[in-house]
């Protein structure tokens, strides 16, 4: 991505990142369809809007990353680290979230119970990030 934020940087989409160092990193509203994470580094980066559908991010470091208004549809989160992320208001249909760590994230307005997990986590959001009636 360069630094003036052409939109053409903002595609991601179908690319390889594993085990890339991408720290503080600002993918805000990119596309990022179907790309790959897994074990890379994205601690504080800001994801904020992006689309992740299908995206996978297995063991990956998202520890307080900005994910809030992002579509997580069908993205694979397995074992990543979530915690102190923002996850506020992001769609999480079809998310795979199973071993992932994440309590201390914010889920507010966030579909989790849509998304597959552990049940101590399910367990966990329920308390505190109830689903509405």
């Amino acid at each position: 991505m360069n630094d003036n934020g052409d939109e053409d940087a903002k595609d991601w989409s179908y690319t390889s990142h594993v085990r890339a160092d991408l720290r503080g990193v600002n993918l805000s509203g990119a596309d990022l369809r179907r790309a790959i994470f897994d074990g890379a580094d994205l601690e504080g980066a800001n994801l904020s809007g992006a689309d992740l559908r299908g995206a996978s991010f297995k063991r990956a470091n998202l520890m307080k990353a900005a994910l809030d208004d992002s579509d997580m549809r069908n993205a694979r989160f397995i074992k990543a680290k979530l915690s102190l992320s923002n996850m506020q208001g992001a769609r999480m249909d079809g998310a795979d979230l199973r071993g992932i760590r994440g309590r201390y994230a914010i889920w507010r307005e966030a579909n989790w119970w849509d998304a597959t997990m552990d049940d101590s986590l399910r367990k966990a959001l329920s308390k505190k990030w109830p689903k509405p009636q």
